[in-house]
């Protein structure tokens, strides 16, 4: 089984919590060799903790020839800087979400891909949520019919003055928690890579910072299932969930729990306009043959991310051991970023002096 040697640009919340924390329970398969960040004291808890290599300056690790792939997992401003340095000195590179704020910042990201032959990957993991997964398998059986709407909500309340908060780093809502509800969006409105039409509202209003903390999304198109997304951090009665309205039914998940509730239209009574007025002045009523059933598969939030964070490593490392093909694609991802660049550009908010 070959090992894929890996070096990690930041040590952060997601550079260490995320990626080290995986990385280092499948050692068969992948190997930390270096890690880098600016803080002295993280980089020798590396050492200690993960038994490898590190630097406080991240262009050592672009020097090394023992590396297969470089994670960047340093703040957001800084993610199309140093993918495309790392992609120019000759390395494959994974990077954080959210891949860029402008969609032709992408756009020079696949072209420096394709220029150093080395593979561009985002680590959008959410693609991976097994729940995401159980709707997506419910909505391909057909047994819910044609998919009308999706609600989505990523609603809680909380007050933030980290850099997150900044729009000069790419921070607010939107780009820090928006990458996932998005991602799994887009694959709802049309898996084949439509654009959907964008309205969006946001608003700065407990954050310390400069950046949105409250956002409504609405995706529309011709043919296509509306969807309506919240990501707020001003909801006092927190809320994490996802409605599929179909023709004949729908789905919802709310907590550990899928359920979904459907009839087959061929076994439904049968119905034709009445234009006179209803006998007994009677209200539309019928006995539909509801069937509903329900998926659980509990989890805890860390437990959640662990298992993300394995399906989407399990896919990585076939990219790069079998050529198999990336579950979540850069162009993928361009689309999501293009969203997100309209909805910014709706609603522009006043920049905080530095």
């Amino acid at each position: 089984m070959k090992t894929i040697r890996v070096g990690i640009i930041g040590q952060g919340r997601s550079g260490l919590d995320i990626h080290a924390h995986h990385l280092a329970t499948v050692p068969r398969k992948f190997r930390i060799v270096a890690v880098a960040d600016l803080i002295a004291d993280r980089c020798k808890e590396a050492e200690r903790d993960l038994g490898c290599e590190s630097s406080t300056n991240y262009r050592d690790l672009l020097k090394r020839r023992d590396l297969d792939l470089i994670v960047n997992a340093t703040p957001s401003h800084l993610h199309v800087p140093i993918t495309k340095e790392v992609l120019r000195a000759g390395f494959n590179v994974l990077c954080e979400k959210p891949l860029a704020r402008r969609a032709r910042e992408v756009d020079d990201l696949i072209a420096a891909s394709k220029k150093a032959r080395r593979l561009l990957a985002v680590y959008q993991q959410s693609r991976f949520s097994p729940y995401f997964v159980k709707i997506r398998q419910i909505i391909d059986s057909g047994v819910i019919g044609r998919v009308v709407m999706v609600k989505m909500a990523n609603n809680g309340y909380s007050r933030r003055w980290d850099w997150q908060t900044l729009q000069s780093m790419n921070g607010g809502n939107l780009l820090n928690t928006g990458p996932h509800p998005v991602d799994q969006a887009l694959v709802f409105f049309d898996a084949g890579g439509a654009m959907p039409k964008v309205w969006s509202e946001m608003t700065a209003v407990n954050t310390f910072g400069d950046a949105e903390d409250h956002v409504k999304l609405i995706l529309s198109g011709k043919g296509h299932p509306t969807i309506d997304m919240e990501i707020s951090s001003c909801c006092a009665y927190p809320t994490y969930s996802t409605q599929v309205y179909g023709t004949c039914g729908g789905v919802t998940w709310k907590g550990p729990a899928v359920t979904w509730r459907y009839f087959n239209p061929k076994r439904a009574p049968r119905q034709r306009v009445i234009s006179k007025p209803m006998p007994g002045r009677r209200y539309c009523g019928e006995k539909l043959p509801w069937v509903e059933k329900t998926w659980e598969k509990p989890m805890t939030v860390g437990e959640m991310f662990d298992y993300m964070a394995g399906k989407f490593y399990d896919n990585l490392y076939a990219v790069m051991t079998r050529r198999a093909p990336l579950e979540v694609t850069p162009r993928q991802v361009r689309r999501q970023i293009a969203v997100i660049e309209e909805a910014h550009k709706q609603n522009p908010l006043p920049r905080r002096r530095s």
